[in-house]
This record gives C-alpha cells, structure tokens and sequence, in this order.
C-alpha cells in the first residue's frame, strides 16, 4: 500500500513540476482582484458614494447665470399729438441685451432635503453591504471548486492505486500461465479490467481538467493555463450552530436587507414632504438694455441687484402626493417582509447546512477506518493470489470495496468541507 502511494505521488510531482502551483489563498485573492462581479460592485459603491452629497440632496445654494443678445428688424408707425412728430419707418433696427445671475438656496420643504441626505447615506452603506456579499459568496464560490479539484484528484488516486494492483494482478497471472498454471481466460479477463480502470483514468483525468478551466474561469484567469493543485481536505470541526446563529446578523445581505427598510422608510418621508409648503430665498443681479434706431425709445438700460423670498404652497395636484405616500409605505412594508423573510431563509439554510457538516463529520471517522481496512484487505489478498490462496475473483471484489470506500470518504471530506464553506458564508466569516 504505502508502495503504491509512493508511486502515485511521485508521478503527482513529476506531473506538476512544469506546472504554476495554485494554492487556495492565492485563487481567492486572484479572484477578489479580478472578479467581474466584485468589479460591478465597487463601481455600484463608488456611484453611492459620489452622490452622497449635500449638493445632490438639494441643500446647497443653486447659482446661474443667463445672458442674451437679440437684434431685429422691425416696422414702426408711431403717431403722436403733435403730426410733425409722426414716425413711420420699414426695417428699424433694434437690439434688446439682457444678462444677470441669480442664487437660490432651500429653506424649508417639510425637512424633505435632510431626509434625502439621510437615504443618500443609508444607500452608500447598502452597497457597501452589497459588495462584502459579493466578496463572501466570490469566496465561497472559489473554495468549493478548488476543494472539489482537491477531492477529484484524491479519486484520481484511488484509481491509480486500483491501477497497479491490476498491474500486478496480470503479471501474476502471465507468469502462472508459462508455468502451466493459468488460462487465458483469467488473463484475458484481468485485462479487461485493466482497461477500465484506464479508461476511467482518462475520464477521471477529463472531470480534473474541465474542474480546473471553471476554477481559472472564477478567479477570471486564462482557461487554457496550467495550474498544480496540491492540497488536502481538512474540516473545521470547531463550528457550533449556536455560534453561527448569533453570527447571522451580521450576514451582508440580511444587513443589506435592513437597509432596503430604511431606505423605503425615507423615501416614504421623502413623499411625505411633498405636501408640505417650499420657502425659498433668492437673490441675484440684473442688466436689461434695450436700443432702437427709431420709435418713442432709442435707449431703454436698468440694472441692479435683487433680493427676495418665493413660497410654493401645494394646494390640490389630483391627490397623486397622498397616493404616492401610500404607495410608498406599501413598499416599507414589503421591504420588511423580505428582510424577515431573507432572515429565517437564511437560518435554514445555516440549519440545513450544519446538519450536513455534523453528518459529515459524525461519518468520517468510520470511513477513514473502512478504507484504511479496504487498502489492507486489497494488498493481502494481493499477496493471497500471489500465491495460489486467492482467486481473480477475489481480488476484484477487495479492489472494489477499495475504490467504494476511497469515493465514500472523499465525498465525505468535500461534503464537509462544502458544508463548512457555507456556514462560514452565512455568517460571513470567510477571509481571504
């Protein structure tokens, strides 16, 4: 057994020598700083971020500035008192300057400025949210395939284990048939089982490859690159669930969630403040300067500074104000309806995956023993066959109850490992 081992990994080594070793916290830290979604996510954060402003919210003062210059042809027929004074003239020339500046800046508007201030905060800190539940779920994702390639190269090595024994198993039989001792129809069957145990090499050797173009695809690397992964599956087995329940509020998304409710809870203020009355301040410069070649003016200028309050009452506007202010607090209670929602999902979920991981856990132990037995029990009726005490028969039955037990404890590890993964995830305790 431990020959074999030896065997299977040397060849490992030799196999990945020529290749760029991958370790876990370098696929995860590859992703975080390629992945399109975390890319996405801090764009969304940095939006947030820009428009958290008191200038977006409209409590800063509104400064602009207008000007114009308009020339015109005009006929006059201007009659006076006096007749002599009469003017009556086609295509008279006149230009009419204006320019100015005014500011502005908000008063009062039922506190509806100082509310949008405080949704403006709350939605930076949403997508702040948003983002570490992209990196948790960027982290998780990226764990469960590489420990699935862990755990198909770990089957990978049961079949080459399973591989020499029927190696083994042939040159017997070989030797035994030019003593006179053997039939073709042991070797030949030997042989057939050669074969399949190659042929599922191959495939097993296919499942790897395709496994390591998702994992290149996830950390957003070359899919063709070629890449060593040489690791183990080790489960926690420290995690308690009441430890992840009191973890669950801090979950990105249920925090997410909460936020959604106070946003929905502002912008139902927001409407609210519609109803009220608006006070605005205004002041500014004006310069006004008409010219004309003929008529009752020739030159009309006024200038000067102003300063002055506008008030805007709503009165009646169809009641869309109130329905939108209903609408909105139907949208308050939605949000929290998900958000209670999203929370016992999310309990469920840490329920459903603790009971895997216990599972898991509470298996392993047994199997770690059935396939240390299940290699023992192959290598002595190896021996046993070896010489004469044990049948082909034999032999096949201790290699498959060696190759169950190797996939049994395998899938085991990454049944953990998976459900370990999760817990982690829900209570968003993965690091890089």
């Amino acid at each position: 057994m431990k020959k074999l081992l030896f065997v299977f990994l040397t060849a490992l080594a030799m196999e990945g020598y020529s290749q760029q070793s991958l370790s876990l916290s370098d696929a995860v830290n590859t992703a975080l700083k390629n992945s399109f979604d975390i890319r996405l996510a801090k764009n969304n954060l940095e939006i947030s971020n820009i428009n958290n402003n008191s200038g977006v919210a409209g409590a800063l003062p509104v400064v602009s500035a207008t000007a114009g210059d308009n020339e015109q042809l005009t006929t006059i027929n201007q009659k006076y008192a006096d007749a002599a004074r009469d003017v009556k003239r086609n295509n008279v020339g006149s230009n009419n300057l204006t320019a100015g500046i005014t500011g502005s800046i908000l008063l009062y508007n039922g506190y509806r400025v100082v509310t949008t201030e405080k949704r403006l905060g709350e939605l930076q800190r949403q997508n702040q949210q948003l983002l570490n539940a992209q990196i948790q779920n960027t982290i998780a994702a990226v764990s469960v395939k590489y420990y699935d390639i862990v755990r198909q190269q770990q089957l990978l090595q049961t079949i080459l284990q399973s591989i020499e024994v029927s190696k083994q198993k042939l040159s017997i039989l070989q030797v035994r048939k030019e003593a006179g001792l053997s039939n073709n129809a042991d070797i030949y069957q030997a042989q057939l089982d050669l074969n399949t145990l190659l042929q599922s090499k191959l495939n097993q050797q296919l499942v790897i490859q395709q496994a390591k173009t998702d994992l290149l695809n996830l950390i957003v690397a070359k899919p063709d690159s070629s890449v060593n992964i040489a690791d183990t599956i080790v489960v926690d087995r420290s995690i308690r669930l009441d430890n992840i329940r009191s973890a669950l509020k801090d979950n990105p998304q249920l925090l997410s969630a909460a936020s959604q409710v106070q946003i929905n809870a502002l912008i139902e203020k927001e409407t609210a403040a519609l109803r009220y009355p608006s006070l605005r301040a205004n002041t500014g410069y004006n310069f006004n300067s008409n010219k004309s070649s003929a008529g009752f003016s020739l030159l009309n200028q006024s200038y000067g500074p102003f300063v002055g309050l506008s008030l805007s009452i709503p009165i009646y506007n169809g009641s869309a104000s109130k329905r939108q202010q209903q609408v909105a607090e139907i949208n308050t209670r939605n949000a929290l309806i998900q958000r209670d929602n999203l929370a016992l999902s999310l309990e469920a979920g840490a329920v459903r995956a603790f009971q895997s991981y216990t599972n898991a856990l509470e298996q392993l132990e047994t199997e770690q023993d059935n396939y240390r037995l299940s290699g023992r029990l192959m290598d002595l009726v190896l021996q046993r066959f070896q010489v004469g005490q044990a049948t082909i028969v034999d032999v096949k039955l201790a290699q498959q109850s060696f190759e169950d037990a190797g996939y049994r404890l395998m899938n085991l590890n990454y049944m953990g490992k998976i459900a370990e993964t999760e817990l982690k995830r829900l209570s968003n305790q993965l690091a890089p």
